[in-house]
């Protein structure tokens, strides 16, 4: 059996300013707050999902809310989070939708291979919209302030930045099932861009891979991302995924149990943190879609704790 991921699940990053972050995810870019919960393993922070109106698989940008400073720049991390967007039309309403905001862009232009615009969240979170000439479904959100037809479809390429490609292309072949299919110039003037892809291929399902010796290691803080995960469609396939990690001997969390979806942690050899989670069962879980996101969601593990947990959270407005 080849087994294989079927895209990008979410990107999980990091803030240190939980109410700006929730008035530019929703009140900016227009995306739904579809889990406000605790980051499982400290549960002093806030870890706030948004998505698109039905909390779609991989359409999720979350966030861990954390003290820290802004994070230094450079390679062996995550470079930049792609956004989808239906069409050049969104990206040029975009570009004047954030100007208005006071959001310094790039120019539209070709960015390995799709229609692009860079811009960056308050705290410096490196995003980037695309297009993906509206192929696939979309789930709108309808209390939006951003009209349908332009709205965040999802997620889009993720970009990684290493000093080295060999190991880490050797992982996303040989062991994640990944194909490469192509490679440009990074945009920046800084190396080598390479594209794979997993499942189906397109936007929501690549990886690319810049590599950068130049650059100094990159050191976490806010406005930096912290893991990215990929989908797997449910239970069965991540024991699948469990054992291939096994058996290529790549050191792993095992699964764990996120009660939203299951999943599993490693890192790449240049030292990403790479998850695999399950589609299921979704944010519906412990919500009914219509109120997702209105009250803090706590697992039934951390219930009973749910008092504590409460006073130790800032206000979010």
């Amino acid at each position: 059996m080849d087994l294989q991921l079927t895209g990008i699940h979410h990107l999980t990053a990091i803030t240190a300013n939980a109410p700006g972050n929730l008035h530019f995810y929703t009140k900016v870019l227009g995306l739904r707050l579809v889990k406000k919960t605790v980051n499982q393993d400290d549960t002093s922070a806030y870890h706030l999902f948004y998505a698109d109106g039905e909390a779609t698989p991989g359409t999720d940008l979350t966030f861990f809310d954390w003290p820290v400073g802004r994070e230094r720049r450079g390679t062996h991390s995550i470079a930049r989070t792609s956004l989808r967007v239906g069409s050049h039309e969104s990206l040029a309403w975009w570009k004047q939708h954030l100007a208005s905001e006071g959001i310094v862009t790039g120019e539209i232009a070709d960015i390995g291979g799709y229609s692009s615009l860079d811009f960056e969240d308050p705290e410096g979170q490196r995003l980037r919209l695309v297009s993906d000439g509206g192929e696939g479904g979309s789930h709108p959100w309808a209390q939006s302030p951003v009209s349908a037809e332009h709205q965040i479809r999802g997620l889009g390429p993720i970009a990684i930045s290493v000093p080295d490609i060999t190991n880490t292309e050797a992982v996303l072949t040989k062991v994640m099932n990944m194909r490469k299919v192509r490679d440009y110039a990074s945009p920046d003037g800084e190396g080598q861009v390479h594209v794979f892809e997993m499942g189906a291929g397109g936007p929501a399902a690549e990886l690319h891979v810049a590599v950068q010796p130049g650059l100094a290691p990159a050191r976490q803080g806010a406005g930096a991302a912290h893991h990215v995960a990929f989908r797997a469609p449910e239970q069965e396939t991540l024991h699948q995924w469990t054992a291939r990690l096994a058996e290529f001997r790549l050191p792993s969390s095992g699964e764990v149990e996120r009660y939203y979806f299951r999943s599993l942690y490693f890192r790449e050899p240049n030292g990403i943190l790479f998850e695999i989670a399950t589609d299921g069962p979704g944010f519906t879980a412990d919500e009914p879609l219509e109120t997702l996101g209105e009250s803090l969601a706590l697992p039934p593990f951390l219930e009973a704790k749910r008092a504590s947990i409460e006073a130790g959270l800032k206000p979010l407005k």
